[in-house]
């Protein structure tokens, strides 16, 4: 893999790093997702409004490759829980929102060293995350970083099916 260096950013740089996020999230998804890609910005600033939001971006020179961001769920409202019987003690969550890497940066590990990057050193015990079910290699690969399905739900009547995937934090 080329030596790409990471960056971790915080709410506050939430302005300065805004616009990058969505055209790496643009390139990496080509022409999937259009109705997605319209929606996206509003993801970005609800998440990157949150306390506690955190990014880490994956840079080669100058040029911004990839990112992973999320924010702790608010503690007593962990919607998970509903799919894990009994659901664990421990109540702390970070909500992994996004994973975007540019096509021409994939298969090299980057995305693994972002969500590592991203969930390493978290106060939080658990990590949850949604995974469309229409692309079982990104499950399979969130299965090998330590999370496993607990299982789905659809979120609005046009959104697809996402598999629930839960961790405990830190990975293994």
């Amino acid at each position: 893999m080329t030596d790409l260096g990471l960056r971790r950013f915080t709410r506050e740089d939430l302005p300065e790093i805004r616009q990058t996020i969505i055209d790496i999230h643009a390139a990496a998804q080509g022409e999937r997702l259009d109705d997605f890609r319209k929606k996206f910005p509003w993801y970005v600033d609800h998440w990157g409004s949150r306390e506690g939001y955190a990014c880490v971006m994956a840079y080669d020179g100058d040029t911004a490759v990839g990112f992973a961001y999320g924010a702790p769920a608010v503690d007593g409202r962990e919607w998970w829980r509903e799919y894990v019987d009994p659901a664990p003690e421990k109540t702390l969550t970070f909500a992994f929102s996004e994973l975007a890497v540019r096509q021409a940066y994939r298969k090299q590990g980057l995305a693994d060293r972002l969500t590592r990057a991203l969930l390493e050193d978290r106060p939080e015990d658990l990590a949850v995350l949604l995974v469309d079910v229409a692309h079982p290699r990104v499950q399979a690969l969130y299965e090998d970083w330590g999370f496993r399905k607990v299982g789905e739900q659809r979120s609005a009547p046009d959104s697809p099916v996402w598999a629930v995937m839960l961790a405990e934090l830190p990975l293994k």
